[in-house]
């Protein structure tokens, strides 16, 4: 089988069910939901047509575990029962599309907004964002509203969930020896500061049925991340097999390390080469064409993990299938493009802001 017949394969997990197809859609940040956390019909609209568009697993947005940990506006929310009935809503839809359906969980920690969110905490007190640090028993109180967000997106039917460790924001704050300078269980050593990973993920499997499905995504670099670190913890991970998927949000699937002792090999190879057993490895990062999602198959991973490129195509990965040379277009691409694709006007003017993306309209 050639690796471009692979993306078509289904991709069985060790819990939950398989994906039909190897294509995984990004948590992708897009502003559309209410200020209250509820699901808008705009973000309805932008996932379910990623579902029936033929991605394998389609997954929401960071959505945030506790009210002060939104980190954007327009923040889809799974801190509160009354956000079961849009998630509900959405995880049928989803589902009839014969897509997996999975809630990222998210904490910004001390990237919290400012203005939305008056009491910002993080690991440890930090000038910057005006943050204070957690005491002990906060700490534990976001675990515990994690293990209760996964909790509330298995009630609303959702297939599973995706912990957000990534990015700079809290669980990637507690990993980080320059924002984590906490000294009781939680910081010092790497075992204390992987800690509430650990525990959110232990919670979340305790918690939930044995089949529901658990990911994690990590990043290896930025915010204050060590690439030898975060590798330590995913193999640790990965030889526990206590998640089903790993996510590796890396920027661009075929970079080199920032670090100069890693570079000469990509950046990718470091989690690829880690004995897995039955965890899933995925990848995102620049995936824009049939031949780079063929590549990343290629480097080890057992799925790929599709953001800018799903923006640009709802059907990204129907037409990957259908077309081994497919290339997603050329940016910029126009306003109207955007929303022929899904996108509602708050997330057209969220990419507006991306620099080269969004064509300016002339007067």
């Amino acid at each position: 089988m050639t690796t471009a017949a692979r993306l078509a394969e289904p991709l069985a997990f060790a819990r939950g069910p398989e994906m039909k197809n190897r294509f995984m859609l990004a948590p992708l940040t897009n502003q559309q939901s209410h200020a209250d956390g509820k699901l808008s019909d705009d973000e309805y609209r932008w996932l379910t047509m990623r579902a029936e568009g033929d991605f394998g697993l389609t997954m929401t947005c960071a959505a945030h575990v506790q009210a002060q940990g939104q980190g954007f506006a327009g923040q889809l929310g799974v801190f509160g029962d009354e956000h079961l009935e849009g998630l509900t809503r959405l995880a049928q839809k989803i589902g009839s599309c014969g897509s997996v359906s999975s809630v990222q969980l998210h904490h910004a920690g001390i990237r919290a907004v400012k203005g939305i969110v008056t009491d910002i905490v993080g690991p440890s007190e930090d000038a910057d964002t005006g943050a204070r640090a957690m005491t002990t028993a906060e700490v534990k109180a976001a675990r515990d509203a994690f293990v209760q967000a996964a909790q509330r997106a298995e009630k609303a039917g959702f297939d599973g969930v995706e912990v957000h460790g990534a990015h700079g924001y809290l669980l990637a704050q507690f990993l980080s020896p320059e924002l984590n300078r906490r000294d009781d269980e939680y910081g010092g050593s790497l075992e204390n500061r992987a800690r509430l990973i650990m525990e959110v993920i232990d919670g979340i499997r305790a918690a939930c049925r044995p089949d529901f499905q658990v990911g994690l995504r990590l990043s290896p670099e930025r915010f204050g991340l060590k690439l030898a670190e975060v590798r330590e913890v995913a193999a640790e991970i990965l030889r526990q097999e206590k998640i089903d998927y790993l996510d590796m949000s890396l920027w661009d699937v075929f970079k080199e390390p920032v670090e100069e002792e890693f570079q000469g090999r990509s950046l990718l190879s470091y989690f690829a080469e880690l004995p897995r057993g039955s965890v899933r490895l995925g990848a995102a990062g620049k995936i824009m064409s049939a031949v780079d999602a063929a590549q990343v198959i290629e480097n080890g991973c057992d799925f790929v993990v599709i953001g800018r490129a799903a923006i640009l195509r709802h059907d990204f990965p129907r037409r990957v299938l259908a077309d081994p040379s497919y290339v997603s277009p050329a940016l910029p691409v126009t306003a109207q493009h955007l929303r022929d694709e899904g996108l509602g006007e708050a997330f057209v003017t969220y990419m507006s802001g991306w620099k080269g993306f969004v064509a300016e309209e002339s007067a």
